[in-house]
């Protein structure tokens, strides 16, 4: 499901760890088409929506929650409402039911300032082990969104538009994912993903 949600709607990894239930659930249980990703929670802080509208995506978002309900992970008594789940809780959470650990990170930009950020390191070693067994050696935690990336663009779609889906503050960003993304191999990274899925618990 993780795969899925970096293949469909280019959300990084740290980004699918912070969100929550009532991000991706109506109150009435139903899955949201369009997600507003807060700017809390986003790289570089900015607020974008991703959609889910791939089948696939949906389909492994709503065995994952009947997962969640079956377990007692983060649930409440009223099954009706967020379909049994906590709203305030994380939507992805470790096979124990507790939220991924963030853990502070710093990195220097190319004007030269220090950005201070949250990542996932922990979702994003399950993230990697995911492709391993998929036998997809050479993707990363990105391979997702570039592949993602390459694909609308291949279909023809305008750059700016992938640029906002992707969350990226400059187009030069945008174009740098493209060339890298070309050299791997995007139908057999969706055909692995495709044939594992149903194997991901998160």
């Amino acid at each position: 499901m993780v795969l899925l949600l970096g293949l469909t709607c280019a959300m990084r990894v740290t980004e699918i760890a912070r969100l929550l239930v009532s991000d991706v659930l109506l109150p009435n249980g139903a899955l949201r088409s369009e997600v507003s990703l807060r700017a809390a929670i986003t790289k570089g802080c900015r607020q974008r929506c991703v959609y889910l509208t791939h089948a696939q995506a949906t389909e492994a978002l709503d065995r994952y929650i009947e997962h969640r309900w079956a377990k007692g992970m983060g649930t409440e008594f009223d099954s009706k409402r967020f379909r049994g789940l906590t709203p305030t809780t994380a939507l992805v959470l470790t096979h124990k039911g507790t939220e991924f650990e963030l853990s502070g990170k710093r990195r220097r930009m190319g004007d030269g300032r220090e950005e201070t950020y949250l990542a996932c390191d922990s979702l994003l070693a399950h993230v990697t082990k995911l492709y391993r067994d998929a036998g997809l050696v050479e993707c990363s935690s990105h391979s997702g969104r570039r592949t993602f990336a390459t694909r609308l663009v291949a279909q023809g779609n305008d750059i700016e538009l992938v640029q906002r889906l992707l969350g990226h503050a400059s187009l030069d960003h945008t174009d740098d994912y493209l060339p890298a993304a070309v050299k791997q191999c995007s139908p057999m990274l969706y055909d692995g993903v495709h044939e594992h899925w149903h194997h991901d618990e998160q």
